[in-house]
């Protein structure tokens, strides 16, 4: 099998993956706005009441759990595009061209400052909550399932898995596109190699039929 062939596979196979880590990001931090009617635990600070024991919130912005969504979101809908334009490539036996592959190295880039941006928010933001948790309890895992805010009547039974899902989707989705930003980088730098052969063959034609009419 060609080098090229190869590349395309990887590709395709990585955009296969990095799909299935995008619903792991996803899925997770809308079933915990779900849970916790609407609000985001990340960043969320607060202070224990002595007399009933329970937390009082300072939600923190929605935008937090809404922008890893967003970006889920916006993974998907590339990973579908790159995945039927990888498959066309594949079955026709031709490949993206060099403005393509371009694109593609640009937009694997900006997904990967993105997406550790969102990594970066999740995990930081997991561990300020936690912090304010373990004020009360042993650990921040003990805290779900418990009661700790009537007022704004959040279910907490699954925050933790959810939050620890999320996160490993972030990072895990972080690494695929940075995989596949690299994989995107030689597919250019073959483009870029095979459009200086062809314009090499060009002149020395050129050279050829010239001297030949001479």
């Amino acid at each position: 099998m060609e080098l090229t062939n190869v590349l395309l596979l990887s590709q395709i196979a990585g955009y296969s993956v990095a799909l299935l880590l995008a619903f792991c990001l996803a899925v997770p931090l809308v079933l915990h706005q779900n849970d916790f009617q609407g609000h985001c635990l990340l960043f969320s600070t607060g202070n224990w009441q002595e007399t009933d024991g329970q937390f009082n919130v300072n939600w923190s912005p929605t935008i937090f759990c809404g922008f890893p969504i967003g970006l889920a979101a916006m993974a998907m809908g590339l990973c579908f595009i790159q995945l039927y334009r990888m498959s066309v490539y594949y079955y026709r036996g031709t490949d993206s061209s060099f403005l393509s592959a371009f694109i593609d190295v640009v937009v694997s880039i900006v997904m990967c400052v993105c997406l550790i941006g969102a990594a970066l928010m999740i995990t930081l933001g997991f561990i300020s909550w936690c912090q304010d948790m373990t004020e009360r309890f042993p650990s921040c895992e003990i805290a779900a399932g418990n009661d700790i805010d009537k007022k704004d009547r959040i279910n907490t039974a699954n925050f933790y898995i959810q939050m620890g899902t999320a996160q490993f989707g972030a990072w895990a989705l972080w690494a695929a596109w940075v995989a596949l930003a690299v994989m995107a980088m030689i597919k250019l730098c073959q483009n870029h190699q095979m459009e200086n052969v062809r314009v090499t063959m060009y002149i020395e034609r050129q050279r050829l039929i010239n001297e030949g009419q001479s």
